[in-house]
C-alpha cells in the first residue's frame, strides 16, 4: 500500500478498479499533497495478489479495519471507482462510521445481460481463451488496455504487469464478484454523505445502478459526469485516469462541501 501526505492532515482512501492497482491513482496524488492518502491495492490485485480469494464484502471488512488503524482519527473520505465503487458501497453498509465522506463512480448494482450464466467454469474458460494465450502479445495488450479498459497509453507498463499477472482463480473471482453485486441490506440507516457518479455515456444499467444507490441512501446525491468533448463509455468509467484534472477537481469539491464542477450534472432518482 501507498501512503503519502502530511501527518496530521485528512485521509483519503482511493479504491481503483478492477484489474488495476494503486497506480491508477497516481495522478490524483499530484493534486492532493495536501491530504493524508492511502492507495491499497485490493485483495488479487498488485501488490495483494497473495490476498486471496477476492470477495467485496471481506474487501470491505479489511479496508474498515485500514481505516481504523491508519486513518487519521480512525475515519477517511471514500473514493471508489468501478469495482472499488462496489467496495465503497459494501463498506457502507457494513462501518459507515468509518467513512466521513463518500464518493462513488460507476458501481454496478444491476444484472448485466448474461450475468445468471455466470459460473467458475464459464469465467475460467473466458480466461484461457481471451487472457492466458496473449499475456507476451504488446499488440493485443495495449488493445485491451485501450478498447476494454480505457486506460491511457502512458500507463502501459503498470497496466502490462498486471495483465500478466493475472491467474485463472483472481479472474474469476474478481468477475464473479464484480457482476454478481446487488445493493447491500443496511443503507437506509447510512447517514453519510455520499457523491454518487456515473459517466455520460455509460451503458442503461451504470445510469439505473446510480439511481438504485441514490435512492437507497439517505444523504446521496447523484450526478452524471459529462466530458468534453464526449468520451466513449469505457473512458468516461474510468475518468480517474482519463481526466485526472476534473475527477480531483470533483473529490476536492465534494469533501470539502464546495460547489460540485459545472460538468456534472444532477441525476434524476
Amino acid at each position: 500500500m501507498q501512503e503519502t501526505g502530511p501527518a496530521t492532515a485528512p485521509t483519503l482512501l482511493f479504491l481503483h478498479g478492477g484489474g488495476g492497482a494503486g497506480w491508477m491513482w497516481q495522478a490524483q496524488l499530484e493534486h492532493f499533497a495536501d491530504y493524508h492518502c492511502l492507495l491499497p491495492d485490493l485483495p488479487e490485485h498488485g501488490q495483494s495478489g497473495q490476498v486471496q480469494p477476492f470477495d467485496i464484502q471481506h474487501s470491505a471488512a479489511l479496508l474498515a479495519e485500514l481505516i481504523r488503524t491508519r486513518a487519521h482519527g480512525g475515519s477517511a473520505h471514500v473514493i471508489g471507482l468501478s469495482l472499488g465503487a462496489q467496495i465503497g458501497v459494501a463498506l457502507l453498509a457494513l462501518a459507515p462510521e468509518c467513512v466521513e465522506r463518500a464518493m462513488i463512480s460507476s458501481a454496478l448494482l444491476r444484472p448485466m445481460p448474461g450475468a445468471s450464466l455466470l459460473s467458475p467454469w464459464l469465467m475460467a474458460l473466458t480466461y484461457y481463451s481471451t487472457v492466458a494465450p496473449f499475456k507476451h502479445s504488446e499488440w493485443w495488450i495495449r488493445l485491451n488496455m485501450k478498447y476494454a479498459a480505457g486506460v491511457p497509453s502512458q500507463y502501459y507498463p503498470q497496466f502490462c504487469q498486471n495483465f500478466r499477472g493475472l491467474t485463472a482463480a483472481g479472474f474469476s473471482h474478481v468477475m464473479i464478484e464484480n457482476l454478481r453485486f446487488r445493493l447491500p441490506a443496511g443503507l437506509a440507516r447510512v447517514r453519510t454523505p455520499t457523491l454518487v457518479l456515473v459517466g455520460q455515456n455509460e451503458p442503461a444499467v451504470m445510469q439505473q445502478s446510480a439511481r438504485d444507490l441514490a435512492a437507497a441512501l439517505p444523504q446521496a446525491q447523484a450526478y452524471a459526469v459529462h466530458h468534453t468533448p464526449p468520451m466513449r463509455a469505457v473512458e468516461a468509467h474510468n475518468w480517474g485516469l482519463t481526466a485526472p484534472a476534473l475527477f480531483a477537481q470533483t473529490v476536492r469539491s465534494w469533501v470539502t462541501g464546495r460547489p460540485l464542477p459545472a460538468a456534472l450534472h444532477r441525476l434524476m432518482t
